[in-house]
């Protein structure tokens, strides 16, 4: 009931905004989201996005936002807050619709515009609003956070050369352009961070749970010295915005096409999450789960898969549509090649496999231990028409062989300096994918779409016109 009644306030919202006035630059979804913003003390937000409804919890019931929470105080010196980067509204992350409406409200001077990361260089010019719009240019075209890393000592390699449009990346900080991950469903973590450079430290917790604490807590800290410009956070603070992270679930609950996602027996929505079943290994595929593996890992929705048998209505359509997606993600197969991470540690050449080889984590869809992978989205010239336009290329070159590679990201390697871990990146739970596009570390995604597209070409699955759009309806309900 609680979420029918919050679907039609949603709705309510959608017809009020008809005659909102819109910022340069914004679209009615943009005011939607902006206006949506969760009342005083409530624990749940319904959000607009191109697919349909998102639905934001807090599994204990306290309050999604809250001023007396730390995760919404600026706790640095800049103004910032965990909340700058992690909205309710847009999946617990950033989207650059969002980034440009705030942009055109503050005229880029909110705590989200500053320079020490949010624009392309440290040291570029945010005197005037154009100037800022040119600064800021990465954060408003696809939601992109600038990290400032530095060659490792001892590496393998060293930095040959780099190419940096912006004139300032160099061995002793390397400008890697990323999304913000979400700060929602994160009890399903195996690792924190693109890079997993807050990788759990003791992988012996069979729930995980102590060891989720200690990296979550940390990197809680490691955001306010960093983003914020700030100190270092008591243990208080740390522990209570992890307590607070852990509580916050987000997916899609309603679809424009097929409706409630929780319907007729399916298992959409955020609330099954809350009691899924995880721990650290789960569904392993490499043996670090002594239950086995099960390829089919994502469940959600296979009560649909008999609808458009028994009825052959526009909607049932929809879902059976969502259900052969789900089904083509679990037992499509695929030979996995040319994967760092995979190939080259395991001495094979081709694996036989599916999307939930590597997503094999049951209904959240990552990797249930530490497994950074270099499947092509930091090359240079991706497949499958990534967009990497604007990023820094670092040529990098191992110093034994000679050997030389370049990459927009060295992923992985910048924290343990090695050369096989180059351009090695996590892959991130894949539960309210709908709000928060464009996708990959690096937003070269643009849609849904184009990930699938990428990973068609990539690994020649030979996917039909309908397979992509059933794969693009699965994933855009998760």
């Amino acid at each position: 009931m609680l979420h029918r009644l919050g679907l039609l306030t949603a709705l309510l919202a959608v017809a009020a905004c008809g005659g909102a006035s819109q910022s340069p630059g914004t679209t009615s979804l943009d005011v939607v989201a902006h206006e949506a913003a969760p009342t005083s003390g409530s624990s749940f937000l319904w959000s607009l996005d191109r697919e349909g409804f998102s639905l934001t919890i807090v599994a204990n019931g306290g309050p999604l936002t809250d001023p007396d929470s730390p995760f919404f105080q600026a706790l640095g010196t800049n103004g910032r807050s965990c909340h700058t980067c992690h909205e309710p509204q847009t999946g617990m992350t950033l989207s650059p619709e969002r980034v440009r409406m705030r942009f055109e409200e503050s005229r880029g001077t909110e705590p989200l515009f500053r320079p020490n990361d949010g624009s392309v260089s440290p040291l570029v010019d945010v005197s005037t609003v154009g100037a800022r719009r040119q600064a800021y240019a990465l954060l408003l075209d696809r939601g992109l956070i600038r990290i400032g890393i530095g060659m490792p000592a001892n590496a393998e390699f060293e930095l040959q050369s780099v190419s940096d449009p912006y004139g300032y990346a160099s061995a002793n900080q390397l400008s890697l352009f990323r999304r913000p991950l979400p700060a929602a469903n994160l009890r399903f973590l195996s690792t924190v961070m693109w890079d997993g450079r807050e990788t759990f430290k003791d992988a012996s917790q069979p729930t995980g749970f102590a060891t989720i604490h200690f990296d979550l807590a940390d990197q809680a800290n490691a955001a306010t010295t960093g983003h914020a410009q700030g100190q270092p956070l008591s243990q208080q603070l740390r522990d209570e915005i992890f307590a607070y992270e852990m509580q916050v679930f987000t997916t899609q609950q309603f679809d424009f096409r097929a409706g409630m996602l929780d319907a007729e027996g399916a298992k959409g929505g955020p609330a099954p999450l809350i009691s899924q079943d995880y721990y650290f290994g789960i569904n392993d595929p490499l043996g670090a789960d002594p239950a086995g593996f099960n390829p089919v890992s994502m469940t959600a929705f296979k009560a649909w898969e008999s609808l458009v048998a028994e009825r052959d209505d526009r909607q049932d359509r929809a879902r059976a549509s969502i259900a052969r997606g789900e089904a083509i993600f679990n037992t499509r197969p695929i030979s996995i090649i040319g994967v760092s991470g995979l190939n080259d540690d395991l001495h094979l050449d081709s694996i036989p496999g599916t999307c939930t080889t590597c997503h094999d984590t049951p209904n959240a869809g990552n990797h249930s231990v530490p497994a950074p992978l270099r499947i092509g989205t930091s090359e240079v010239d991706p497949v499958g028409g990534l967009d990497v336009s604007g990023l820094p290329v670092y040529t990098l070159r191992n110093l034994t062989t000679g050997q030389t590679v370049q990459v927009t990201d060295p992923g992985r390697a910048l924290i343990t300096g090695k050369w096989k871990d180059i351009a090695r990146i996590k892959g991130p739970i894949l539960r309210g994918l709908a709000s928060r596009a464009p996708y990959f570390h690096n937003g070269s995604a643009r849609s849904l779409a184009d990930v699938v597209t990428f990973y068609d070409v990539r690994f020649g699955l030979q996917l039909t016109e309908q397979d992509k759009a059933d794969l693009e309806a699965f994933l855009s309900a998760l």
